[in-house]
């Protein structure tokens, strides 16, 4: 069994975790009663009628908030989980669980005013809208001029509550929880709430022209960069990569990719932010891309390895799902179908170097790298050359006349994303001392042990009775090394042995 420390010990982060929240929430009330008092009037006075909000474009935006937070809860949750080990499924279900009910929280009170408020020098948003004051039914100009602005927050929300669970598949098996819940706290704050204002909220990447239609970047691409830089610092899982470590749940596995896959028809059809021919588009190319990247992928790995599996074809899948989700309103079909084979090629090469070469530097466990961070990369990189005016993107790729100049935004939008989440990465897991592996403290007839347990194995000799001594003092020269863990020895008589087969007794038996 494989046991890990942090230095940050749940009853001491769980009281500060509880302070801060209590902090937040009357803060959060405090504002919204001044909010309110500040918008009763003394007199009542003429006011321009308040846009109305489109009756189906807000359920399409409902139906595709829900199919957002399905992809977290419990889609994602059962495909990491079923690619755990069985002893570590149910912690990862409920760092899944857990992640989306903290991002959900912070969100509201404050993190939708940093990514989405009124603009501090294109870097950050100001608090403006804290604790959702003055977001409410009315729709904003930008942020969905046919849908309620509160429930563009919603759907924003979901994205910023699948983000770091991604994380999570990076990290698994090494992780304290309350490690982790401070690390999603924090991680959110220094990264993902800036990158989402820089691309999406009117920050300086936006400005400049660069595109993210879904979260390539905002999204994939700093989860993929975070997860790299704290699994480098976390180092790899005891045992790694001598011990096998196949997936305890390929079934949970396959059902948690067909729920991401129905659940990315929201994520990405829903960034049109109406029911509109945008929208019928990025259903199709997230499709089409998709069924491309599993099927491009299931055909390399049948060259590659022999046979195809069913893990692959998931994996296949999630990459071009990933590849696709910063152009997927921006391109058509046949774009869409270069997408997914981009993604099925690049992905598995990303994957395949990882576990040839990459396993002595990092130890991604579920692939969070080659897969999310590879394909978001990609997909943003190939809108500067697929994305069409004709299909709703603002400014034409390279192949469609727009010259190089979104190819060139989309380039220094990855570079700043990457360089950013990987440098504030750093300084959170240091800082926040998340922690390398350091095995688990033990204490053995008063004596307090550190140690990193390997998987249990269990020997059985069988000697004549003139040379168990000599026996027991060779295994346990070899064996011993002064640690908690050591094992045990158990010699037992053997009187008579019989084997069920064949009949037979005694040492003919054994």
């Amino acid at each position: 069994m494989s046991s890990y420390v942090s230095s940050i010990s749940l009853k001491k982060i769980l009281p500060i975790l509880l302070i801060c929240l209590t902090v937040m929430l009357v803060g959060g009330a405090a504002s919204f009663v001044q909010d309110v008092a500040a918008q009763a009037p003394a007199e009542p006075a003429a006011a321009p009628a308040a846009p109305v909000a489109d009756k189906g474009d807000t359920a399409w935006l409902l139906t595709s908030s829900a199919l957002v937070m399905l992809m977290t809860l419990p889609g994602l949750a059962l495909f990491y989980g079923g690619l755990t080990r069985s002893k570590n499924i149910l912690s990862t279900l409920m760092h899944c669980f857990i992640t989306l009910c903290l991002g959900s929280i912070m969100w509201v009170l404050f993190g939708y005013s940093l990514s989405f408020g009124p603009d501090i020098g294109g870097v950050i948003g100001n608090l403006d809208w804290v604790g959702l004051r003055g977001v409410g039914a009315d729709p904003h100009p930008t942020y969905g001029p046919t849908i309620p602005h509160e429930l563009f927050m919603v759907f924003q929300l979901m994205f910023a509550a699948i983000t770091p669970a991604l994380i999570v598949g990076a990290l698994a098996e090494r992780v304290r929880f309350s490690a982790l819940l401070v690390f999603v706290c924090v991680w959110s704050i220094g990264v993902y709430y800036p990158v989402a204002h820089w691309v999406w909220g009117g920050g300086w990447l936006g400005q400049m022209g660069a595109l993210d239609f879904a979260g390539g970047t905002v999204v994939h691409a700093t989860c993929g960069m975070g997860a790299l830089v704290a699994c480098i610092i976390l180092g790899k899982r005891t045992g790694y990569p001598t011990h096998s470590m196949p997936p305890n749940n390929l079934p949970f596995t396959l059902l948690g990719c067909g729920l991401l896959w129905f659940g990315w028809f929201g994520f990405n059809a829903g960034s049109s932010l109406g029911a509109n021919a945008q929208a019928v588009g990025a259903f199709v190319a997230t499709h089409i891309a998709a069924s491309t990247a599993t099927v491009v992928w299931m055909f390399i790995e049948w060259m590659h390895r022999g046979k195809p599996t069913a893990l692959g074809a998931a994996t296949g899948a999630i990459a071009g799902l990933a590849t696709i989700t910063p152009v997927a309103g921006f391109v058509s079909l046949f774009p869409a179908l270069l997408v997914g084979v981009c993604a099925g090629i690049i992905c598995y090469i990303a994957v395949f170097l990882k576990n040839k070469v990459g396993h002595k530097v990092v130890d991604d466990a579920l692939d969070v790298v080659g897969v999310h961070g590879v394909g978001g990369i990609t997909g943003c990189l190939l809108g500067g050359l697929f994305a069409s005016k004709a299909m709703g993107s603002p400014s034409d790729g390279l192949f469609y006349g727009g010259g190089v100049s979104l190819l060139w935004a989309q380039i220094v939008m990855v570079v700043s994303v990457c360089a950013f989440t990987g440098i504030v990465t750093w300084i959170i897991v240091m800082v926040v001392n998340f922690g390398r592996q350091k095995g688990t403290k033990e204490v053995y007839r008063g004596a307090e042990y550190t140690t990193d347990f390997v998987p249990k194995i269990k020997i059985e000799v069988y000697v004549a009775d003139n040379q168990v001594a000599r026996v027991i003092e060779t295994i346990t020269r070899s064996a011993k090394t002064g640690s908690v863990g050591d094992g045990k020895i158990f010699v037992s008589d053997i009187s008579n042995v019989v084997r069920i087969r064949t009949g037979e007794m005694g040492e003919s038996a054994l």
